[in-house]
């Protein structure tokens, strides 16, 4: 009894000094370990190396009951950066290694078990060159689509497909944020995490009086569609005990968006189904009645279709309201890989009809760093305000960072404007962008907006004293716009990423409104009709700025 208090003792004197409690595996074979959870603390520190295999971690408690699987690539060899796990009465993990462990050499000898430590604290602080200042990101681990945003009470409410142990996609939950002004945002706790009908994927929440629900896909051997209720505005979820309320017959069954539409006074929902949307309606959101289907010889079919929104959009200068299908495919975007299409016609809460010819695809963004776009529910002002994933699938996992991946794109308001015959969403940044500017600047900085007068053809120049560059090119004869960001910085993680990106403008660019944000470039024709996001990671920012057929004003962002 002596010497078991006097360990304890110890252990808490090396917390207490910030040392590492070093943990003693239990080893089982080549590939299997068991560890043991013996102190109080609040987090395990588990240390990542992204190059591994992941293991597999069965969490169990004090009754050997399981409450918890998880994937981590826990280290070999080296340390990359440590994630928390949320111990909550954890009292054992049994830790399955994959991949051939004859290249890796005895599991009683992996860095891991020297590396891993208790500790009541886990940092959050900063340590990114590239994380940006005004678009929201996790504060660690992986993010990817935004899921269930909606407005309620001055509140914007946030959540995302979010990986809190690892910067790679794995272990998919709903993170959460908040902000007031659209700009600057509030990291919450965990919203929705992994059951055994399977992992959180994406979906959304409505509104209904005090009361939030979110439907969500739950990705177990197949894809389902589950509902949990809030009744604190967003903050915490109780899932429902009938779940799963709607099951497929594809493998590809997610992503669903449900609407209130007081045209037939019933909840219609769309959900993406392989290359097809399909459009359900319900009384109580339990049951659901499959109305129809969208999507066959429509528009681009190079990948899954995905992350679908349906909403009404009112008409300029007298024109008839319409109603928008967003899209979001992989791959096939116009440059390769992730893209946001979408589609213009009419809905009549049974049927989605599209205006355009079949072979017609419409893009919302001509970037290669904008997906997963959908929109706020119940947002002020009869807006129709979206963010999007400002990543591309193509090389997510491999983007320069580590304690985080991926960011948001800056709040966009959607229109709609006619060029020709056809009809087309426009897309302007948000108010809340303008209310973020503030002091002229007599030169860039790695946090501005640049806007652009244009006088015909334009070239725009940035660049940075390692000779860095993007340049973009306002053609006013071809009515294009082009980003070539193959000497931006670092390009060399992927083979997608060195490339130039072309939009048309459907008309003449009288001004530009271009957004830099340490590792993202988002530029806007003013009026609406063009938007392009392209990352970026330069090794220092860009310092300098060259504007040839135009004149430049610079703003801070605050």
């Amino acid at each position: 009894m002596m010497r078991k208090k006097l360990l304890l003792s110890i252990t808490a004197v090396m917390l207490a000094l910030g040392m590492k409690a070093q943990l003693s595996p239990i080893i089982l074979g080549d590939s299997h370990v068991m560890l043991r959870m013996s102190q109080s603390s609040r987090y395990l520190l588990l240390p990542v190396q992204e190059t591994e295999d992941i293991a597999a971690i069965a969490v169990l408690d004090g009754q050997n009951n399981m409450v918890q699987r998880l994937n981590v690539k826990l280290a070999i060899d080296r340390v990359d950066y440590w994630v928390p796990y949320d111990l909550k009465g954890a009292r054992l993990m049994d830790i399955e290694f994959h991949g051939d462990r004859r290249q890796k050499g005895a599991v009683g000898e992996f860095v891991c078990w020297r590396e891993m430590k208790f500790s009541d604290t886990f940092d959050t602080t900063n340590r990114e060159r590239f994380r940006p200042l005004y678009h929201h990101t996790p504060l660690y681990g992986w993010m990817n689509d935004p899921n269930g945003m909606f407005y309620k009470d001055g509140v914007w409410h946030l959540y995302y497909q979010y990986n809190p142990y690892g910067s790679q996609w794995e272990n998919m939950h709903w993170g959460h944020s908040i902000s007031k002004d659209l700009v600057h945002w509030e990291a919450q706790p965990i919203a929705l995490e992994p059951d055994w009908l399977g992992s959180i994927f994406s979906g959304s929440c409505v509104t209904a009086g005090d009361e939030v629900i979110a439907i969500y896909t739950s990705a177990g051997h197949h894809q389902t569609q589950s509902l949990a209720f809030s009744k604190d505005g967003g903050r915490t979820f109780s899932k429902y005990s009938g779940n799963p309320v709607l099951t497929g017959d594809v493998p590809d069954f997610r992503d669903p968006n449900p609407f209130w539409n007081e045209d037939i006074k019933m909840w219609n929902m769309i959900l993406a189904a392989g290359q097809e949307m399909r459009i359900y309606s319900s009384k109580d959101m339990k049951e659901w009645k499959y109305e129809s289907s969208f999507g066959k010889e429509y528009g681009n079919h190079s990948g899954v279709w995905e992350c679908p929104d349906l909403f009404k959009l009112e008409g300029k200068d007298g024109e008839d309201a319409k109603w928008v299908l967003i899209c979001n495919i992989n791959p096939g975007g116009p440059f390769g890989g992730s893209a946001t299409q979408y589609f213009v016609g009419q809905f009549d809460g049974h049927k989605f009809t599209c205006e355009s010819m079949p072979k017609v695809t419409k893009w919302m963004d001509y970037g290669k760093d904008h997906y997963a776009t959908v929109s706020f529910y119940n947002a002020p002002e009869n807006r129709r305000v979206v963010l999007a994933w400002m990543s591309n699938w193509q090389y997510a996992n491999q983007v320069p960072t580590k304690q985080f991946r991926s960011a948001n794109s800056i709040p966009r308001d959607l229109g709609l404007f006619r060029c020709g015959e056809e009809t087309y969403v426009s897309v302007v940044p948000s108010k809340e962008m303008l209310a973020a500017r503030g002091e002229k600047l007599k030169k860039p900085t790695e946090a501005c907006e640049i806007v652009v007068d244009t006088k015909g053809q334009t070239e725009i120049v940035l660049s940075n004293t390692k000779g860095e560059q993007v340049t973009m090119v306002y053609d006013a004869a071809a009515q294009t716009f082009s980003m070539d960001r193959t000497a931006s910085g670092e390009v060399g993680f992927s083979e997608a990423f060195p490339v130039t990106t072309v939009a048309p403008t459907f008309g003449q660019i009288r001004q530009l409104r271009i957004f830099v944000d340490r590792c993202s470039i988002e530029a806007f024709d003013a009026e609406g009709k063009m938007a392009m996001t392209n990352l970026v990671f330069p090794s220092e920012p860009y310092s300098t700025i060259n504007v040839k057929g135009g004149k430049a004003t610079i703003y801070e962002i605050k």
